[in-house]
């Protein structure tokens, strides 16, 4: 195999036997040339976030509070990695210049930037790697959003030359030389685009969980590890909560067809998940590959006899949510009715009003609010295609009197979605969970 490119995520670069815990992966494997670190995470539960002590640090800064506290245990945490890993690399000027920037005008993306560039210029000086700050090569508009394009020229230029690089993840800078930085979890998405510029051959995203789990483990007793899935399921599984992986993180790569492996550094024997455009030759897929849901829906329907006729009034409907900047999970018609799927905590604020409008603007026939409802989303390309599949998923739930609200699967039949009241919902996901192992065997 060719180049890798791998990123770290927070746990996996927490202390010095994290990174010890990485030489050793690097070792084994040369391939890993690019790699991609993310401010130091929790050593222990009740520990704190690097990231999370500079956004503190941040938030003292702006009400003119004293901020000395936060930054000594942030010097403290890199010095005691340093010192451990015996690096040559003092960073008594670096801190001086967070001082500097939380005394002057504040820029919270700045400041929380801080924490990948420290991490990445240590993992790069222990290693022996080049290190490569992304304010030159992630390249964002000055409205915060990223330029692509010329991302993707600016970081080729930036890391094909180099024979081993580590670059910081989350964060990038605009013409002027302003940091932005990406959300939560974006060292993702900087691995993503290092792996697209350099056309690697995998994507390796390092984290503290050996791949994609079936169902979410706070509710299924460990639930089975997804050996492959592909870059369609994957999405609908991370929209659907599931949190291993930015959303974001899949484009870049896909379209190029780079596939993802999603591996454990403290388990690094195990495989871990792939994540594909197409199986590699000789495996096989379940046909149903995951379960995932969310909570905290609401159900609102809206029928009118005849609305199959009126070529506007499913237009309607959604220029009024549009005008509220109100956005909605899903919008299922039939042949009367009009039925859309809205988060309760954004609908609650604007419910009353919001049917009085469509009250006046479409003199419906009835209008429907059903609340405290989930939302499950049975994902898997091959599974969903087949009928007997959704008829053994709908069944179980019948039979154990767990009411189905909605049902919905669009025509690309990634995924069944169904609709259950919340107080149903953990019930709904052991049964559909139980019911898609059958299915796989």
């Amino acid at each position: 195999m060719g180049t890798i490119v791998a990123k770290f995520g927070g746990t996996s670069l927490a202390a010095p036997e994290q990174f010890r815990k990485i030489k050793d992966i690097i070792v084994q494997n040369p391939n890993r040339r690019i790699l991609v670190a993310s401010a130091p995470g929790k050593r222990y539960p009740d520990d704190v976030k690097v990231t999370d002590l500079l956004l503190a640090a941040c938030e003292l800064a702006k009400e003119g509070q004293d901020f000395e506290d936060v930054l000594l245990k942030i010097r403290e945490r890199y010095n005691a990695i340093i010192s451990a890993l015996e690096v040559n690399l003092a960073l008594d000027e670096e801190i001086g210049k967070i001082r500097s920037h939380l005394q002057g005008e504040v820029s919270e993306e700045y400041i929380a930037s801080r924490g990948e560039y420290l991490n990445a210029r240590i993992l790069a000086a222990y290693l022996g790697f080049t290190f490569v700050d992304p304010e030159w090569c992630v390249c964002f508009h000055e409205n915060g959003s990223l330029d692509l394009m010329m991302t993707q020229r600016a970081m080729k230029a930036a890391l094909l030359p180099l024979s081993k690089a580590v670059i910081a993840g989350f964060y990038g800078a605009d013409m002027k030389g302003v940091i932005h930085t990406f959300s939560r979890g974006g060292s993702d998405v900087t691995g993503s685009l290092a792996a697209a510029a350099v056309h690697a051959d995998l994507y390796e995203n390092w984290t503290d969980v050996s791949g994609l789990l079936a169902a979410d483990p706070r509710i299924i007793d460990k639930p089975h590890t997804v050996k492959y899935i592909s870059f369609r399921e994957l999405r609908t599984l991370s929209y659907m909560g599931a949190s291993v992986l930015h959303t974001d993180a899949v484009l870049p790569v896909s379209d190029l067809g780079i596939p993802i492996n999603i591996r454990n550094t403290f388990q690094p024997q195990n495989p871990g998940t792939m994540i594909v455009r197409k199986l590699p030759k000789g495996e096989k897929k379940d046909p149903i590959v995951a379960v995932a849901g969310r909570t905290g829906m609401s159900v609102l329907q809206i029928e009118k006899v005849m609305v199959s006729d009126e070529s506007g009034f499913t237009a309607i409907i959604l220029d009024i949510l549009k005008n509220r900047q109100l956005p909605f999970e899903q919008c299922l018609t039939g042949i009367d009715t009009v039925t859309l799927v809205i988060r309760s905590d954004l609908l609650n604020p604007c419910k009353e009003d919001l049917c009085a409008e469509i009250r006046q603007m479409l003199n419906p026939d009835y209008l429907g609010l059903k609340e405290n409802l989930s939302m499950i989303a049975i994902i898997g390309e091959q599974g969903t295609e087949a009928s007997d599949a959704n008829v053994r998923v709908l069944y179980a739930l019948i039979r154990s009197d767990i009411q189905i609200s909605t049902i919905n699967q669009g025509a690309g039949k990634l995924n069944l979605l169904i609709g259950v009241p919340e107080e149903k919902y953990q019930d709904a996901i052991r049964v559909i969970y139980e019911t898609i192992k059958d299915c796989a065997d």
